[in-house]
Order: C-alpha cells, then sequence, then structure tokens
C-alpha cells in the first residue's frame, strides 16, 4: 500500500510520501536508543513537565490537527475535535499519575524472606515500536506513547500508511513539548519493513493495534527474537437487551455504539442480542435511529456519519452484507451503496443472520448491525461468546442477578453494564482470546514495558 493522503470522501489522492531509506530509519533507531539513555535517568517531575507541555501543543492545534484527520481517514470532524480533547486529556491524566502508577511496591514482610528490606521497583525497558492503525489515527497512538514515556521509555511509531500527515505531526509533538530529541519518532515505512525494525537488537519490545494477521506476524516475529508484545486486535463485541432495559436509552446509546467513528472501531457494538419479550420494541427504536442518521460531508459539523476510511474496506463490507443477503438476511435499512464518489456505505442494520453467514463470525468494520433474538438470559450469554473474539461486551439489564452473571460469563476484556464500551486513562483497555492480549492505559498500561525488578536487601 502506497504512503499516501487519500480524502476517503472523494477518492482524490491529495500528496504521496516517500518512505524513509534505511539510513533514515537507522539513524532514528539510534536516536531512540540514545534517547533512552537520558530519558530514564530523568525524574517523574521532569517528564510530566514535558507531556503537559506537549499537551499544551496539542490542545492549542485541536482544530487543524483534526481537520488532518478528517481529511485522511473520513472520521466526522465533531469525532476528530473530540479524539484531540481525548489525546490532551489522557496526556495530563499520565503527567499527573504516572510517579503513583509506577512507585516502587515495598512487599510488608521482608523477615520472611530473611532480609531488612524487599520490594519491586518499575524500570523502563527501552525503544518501544508501536504498530498502529488509522481508525483512532491520534488517541490509539498516544494512548501507548503517553503512558511509555512518562515511564522511561522511548517510541518509535509505524503508523498506517493512508494517515502520513498525522504520523508526522506525531513524530515532533513530544520534543515540541520539551523531550529529548528521539524520545519518539514516526518511521514513514511500508509493513514489509516492520519485520527488520522489530528485530534490531535496540528494539526493546513491541505494540500493535490492528488486524488479527498483522497481530499474529508481529508477535511471530517479536516471539523469536523473545520480545514483549501487547495486542489489541479486532472485536465483534455484543450488544445485549434485556426485558428491563430501559429500551430508549439502549437503542439510542446502541446507534451511537455502532456507527461511532463511521462504524470502524475494535470496541464498537456489532452483534446486538435481544430478548423476545424486547425484541420488537428495541429493534422499532433501533432502526429508526440508524436510518434517521445524517451522512455527509465529514468536514460538515452536522454530519453523524461520513466515509470510510479506504476503499478495499468498503469493499470488505459491501462483500459481507452481500454474503448475508444472499443466504437469507432481511435488510431492515440501509443496505445499498451509493452512487457518488468517495468510499461510502450507508448506517444498516440486518436481521436473521445465520452461522452459514460469514458476518456470524467476522468483524464488520462499517456501520453494519446484526440484529438476533434470543429466548433467554443462558441463550444470550453463549450467543455473545460465540465468535473467536473477546474485546468489549455490552449488556443493558436493570436486574442485579443479571448482571452479575454477564460480568461473571461474558468472555471479554472489558464489559460495561447499561452503556458503551470505551476507553478512558483511568481504566484498562484490551482483550482475551483472539482479541490480543495484555492492557493498554489504567495502572497496568505503564507497566507493560517496564521490568518488574525485585529488590532483596539484607
Amino acid at each position: 500500500m502506497p504512503i499516501a493522503t487519500v480524502n476517503p470522501a472523494t477518492g482524490e489522492t491529495l500528496e504521496e510520501f516517500t518512505a524513509q531509506s534505511p539510513d533514515e530509519v537507522d539513524r532514528r533507531l539510534a536516536g531512540a536508543a540514545e534517547a533512552f539513555r537520558a530519558l530514564r535517568r530523568t525524574t517523574f517531575e521532569t517528564r510530566a513537565e514535558w507531556m503537559r507541555a506537549a499537551a499544551d501543543v496539542l490542545e492549542r492545534e485541536t482544530d487543524r490537527v483534526a481537520a488532518t484527520m478528517t481529511t485522511e481517514m473520513g472520521k466526522t470532524i465533531g469525532a476528530a475535535k473530540a479524539e484531540a480533547t481525548k489525546c490532551v486529556r489522557g496526556m495530563r491524566y499520565y503527567a499527573d499519575n504516572a510517579e503513583r502508577l509506577l512507585a516502587d511496591e515495598p512487599y510488608a514482610h521482608p523477615d520472611k524472606v530473611g532480609a531488612s528490606s524487599a520490594y519491586v521497583t518499575y524500570q523502563p525497558l527501552g525503544p518501544i515500536l508501536a504498530v498502529m492503525p488509522w481508525n483512532f489515527p491520534l488517541w490509539q497512538v498516544i494512548r501507548f506513547a503517553a503512558p511509555a514515556l512518562m515511564a522511561g521509555n522511548t517510541g518509535l511509531l509505524k503508523h498506517a500508511s493512508n494517515v502520513p500527515r498525522t504520523a508526522l505531526y506525531l513524530d515532533t509533538l513530544f520534543t515540541r513539548g520539551g523531550f529529548p530529541e528521539g524520545s519518539f519518532a514516526t518511521l514513514l515505512i511500508g509493513s514489509s519493513d516492520v519485520e527488520q525494525v522489530l528485530t534490531d537488537p535496540r528494539v526493546r519490545a513491541a505494540t500493535l493495534t490492528g488486524s488479527e494477521p498483522a497481530g499474529r506476524s508481529v508477535a511471530e516475529v517479536a516471539g523469536r527474537h523473545i520480545k514483549k508484545t501487547v495486542l489489541e486486535l479486532g472485536g465483534s463485541d455484543p450488544f445485549v437487551v434485556m426485558p428491563s432495559a430501559e429500551l430508549d436509552r439502549a437503542a439510542k446509546v446502541a446507534t451511537t455504539a455502532r456507527s461511532q467513528n463511521n462504524g470502524q472501531s475494535c470496541i464498537a457494538a456489532k452483534r446486538f442480542i435481544v430478548h423476545e419479550d424486547c425484541y420488537d420494541e428495541f429493534a422499532e427504536r433501533f432502526v429508526a435511529a440508524m436510518a434517521a442518521l445524517k451522512v455527509g460531508d465529514p468536514m460538515d459539523e452536522e454530519t453523524e456519519v461520513g466515509p470510510l476510511a479506504t476503499e478495499s474496506g468498503r469493499d470488505d463490507v459491501e462483500q459481507l452484507v452481500a454474503d448475508a443477503v444472499g443466504k437469507g438476511a432481511k435488510v431492515l435499512c440501509g443496505g445499498d451503496t451509493p452512487d457518488r464518489p468517495g468510499w461510502w456505505y450507508p448506517p444498516t442494520v440486518l436481521a436473521g443472520i445465520t452461522p452459514s453467514m460469514r458476518m456470524y463470525a467476522e468483524e464488520v468494520f462499517g456501520p453494519v448491525a446484526q440484529l438476533y433474538r434470543v429466548g433467554s438470559l443462558a441463550e444470550a450469554i453463549e450467543l455473545a461468546n460465540v465468535t473467536s473474539f473477546g474485546l468489549g461486551a455490552n449488556a443493558w439489564t436493570r436486574d442485579g442477578d443479571e448482571q452479575a452473571a454477564f460480568v461473571r460469563d461474558l468472555e471479554a476484556g472489558m464489559v460495561t453494564i447499561n452503556g458503551m464500551v470505551t476507553s478512558y486513562p483511568e481504566l484498562p483497555f484490551g482483550g482475551v482470546k483472539n482479541s490480543g492480549y495484555g492492557r493498554e492505559l489504567g495502572a497496568p498500561g505503564p507497566k507493560e514495558f517496564c521490568n518488574a525488578k525485585t529488590v532483596w536487601v539484607a
């Protein structure tokens, strides 16, 4: 895939970029290693000052960077501004809290191990390679970079090839805040060059957010070289609605959960599993809300759904819907690709999904919802867990016993009751099964790329 900015609203190529030469990549790797030697010896207070300054830069430039994201991958301008604001908040959160989250952990009874004191101290690993996707081109990077840099690591970014302007903005953001040159650098390279970077001995670990095949590839290479990885992969999150749910609110949140980011989110709700006692009421509200979403120019503040980010992504959604309809699924709204330039697909709801249809087991990365009718709590949980994914899960019920059952039995890294799965700087983020391993954010996030060093003192 060429490294280029292509406007998905029109299909027009706006700018093409030349990949960095091997010598330039090596220079950046050397810079990251050199910066790490300096950064690891700085104090949390100093790093927090730099992180806050970088957050201030991003806050001042929110409108500009939001327009860049919308131009490159088609998210609505309102969503792009919200993403930049979320990044500012995340940077400030780790500036304020990293020292506490990474504080030494003393063992309360050192005499039991024959010591006068014993504790665990968290020390940074070194340069970390981050392979990041286009769908949240700023936040996916910041949620890695802010805790990693605050821990004393340095970062090397291999961003998706269709968001190079955003990648180059991130290339200088942290040094503009005061971090040493080389603390965070963008590698403008193709996917075929990732293995060479990952196997370089100066790179100590890697994190990837992206597809399952990409995750397997990075994990396999890293495993051969005994390097730590964190993977956040795909998802086909269930959204379960039980009879006691507040249906108006559930349908409204369901619409947002499926259409956010033009339907292109790993944690978007994709499979709507509704108890038969409230199915018809919920379906009526949900389909009406999906059909009413305003599709249009992503630069228009009133637009709710813009184009899909890539032509291949739009084609994948078309094929998954056609497969389902060809095998008997019923289209309740949407389902037809508009005849216009760019990579558009309308908000769509399908019912009558069966295991013979591809979307029953595969992730649909676009604004397409699947509606299922179930007759019991047990059936709802069984269907929710049927896919190979285990990223997030949503459950709507006011029954305390049902809530406890969902928390206990849903196979997911995150369970949200009476809401929609969302990432917060304060809470861990990640999945199980084929949705990956490791955690970003919260207290576990900064520790993923630290050496938990045991210290024993006589």
